[in-house]
């Protein structure tokens, strides 16, 4: 008799859910600031050169800047004092400031992250072989893509949410229609892709490690609790 399919574990699928956002952070973070700096950059004056050339200028210039500033006073001491002061200054709105935006951006690119990753699974699976039975490279490649594909549409939502959340209040008071408006008049259509290369440096790696976390993960732990 053939394997019947084991039924899904909310728990497995949420710890090894988990484990594998811990992976995708621990990898791509440091690309992940860089990306923010590079989006948030005032446009150059005439005759001036742009604040950060490209993505490993704008890395050399963020860690100068933080080793130096390692020793003088910064505005927050934490994530949690973030979202005290945060709070503190303009209420509930002031933590949810660019939900929308970030809706806007990760509601589709999730999708297509998702459905490349299954999709690509499918493919790269042997005939004969199961989903589960995938090898750590294909597992790799797989999640690497698939991290590209959902970039690749998130890119604009993401530059529109990034410059809303870090500009002073008031600045846009028709949200995200305003950010749009100014990006394209002031530096062209081409500014909703600011940071490309180092979205795309940092995808693959990133969403890789993601998805092999999670696959190792779940394979724990129907290992060591099969029931569950």
């Amino acid at each position: 008799m053939a394997d019947q399919p084991k039924p899904i574990s909310p728990l497995k699928n949420l710890l090894a859910g988990g484990f594998g956002g811990v992976c995708l952070v621990f990898v791509g973070h440091p690309l992940d600031t860089v990306k923010v700096r590079l989006q948030t950059q005032p446009p150059s004056l005439p005759g001036q050169p742009p604040m950060y050339s490209g993505t490993f200028d704008c890395f050399r210039k963020t860690l100068f800047r933080e080793i130096q500033a390692s020793s003088g006073e910064t505005k927050y001491t934490g994530t949690l004092d973030c979202a005290k002061k945060l709070y503190q200054e303009f209420g509930i709105r002031g933590i949810y400031k660019g939900t929308v935006l970030t809706l806007m951006r990760d509601v589709p690119a999730s999708g297509m992250y998702f459905m490349t990753y299954e999709w690509l699974k499918n493919i790269f699976t042997p005939e004969g072989k199961r989903v589960s039975e995938l090898s750590v490279p294909r597992i790799l490649v797989a999640g690497g893509i698939a991290g590209i594909f959902n970039w690749a549409v998130a890119i604009p939502p993401d530059v529109l949410k990034s410059r809303f959340q870090t500009a002073p209040p008031g600045k846009y008071p028709n949200g995200f229609r305003d950010v749009l408006r100014e990006l394209i008049r002031d530096e062209g259509v081409t500014s909703l892709y600011k940071g490309f290369n180092a979205v795309m440096i940092r995808a693959f790696p990133a969403n890789a490690a993601c998805f092999l976390g999670f696959e190792v993960a779940m394979k724990f732990l129907n290992w060591a609790t099969p029931n569950l």
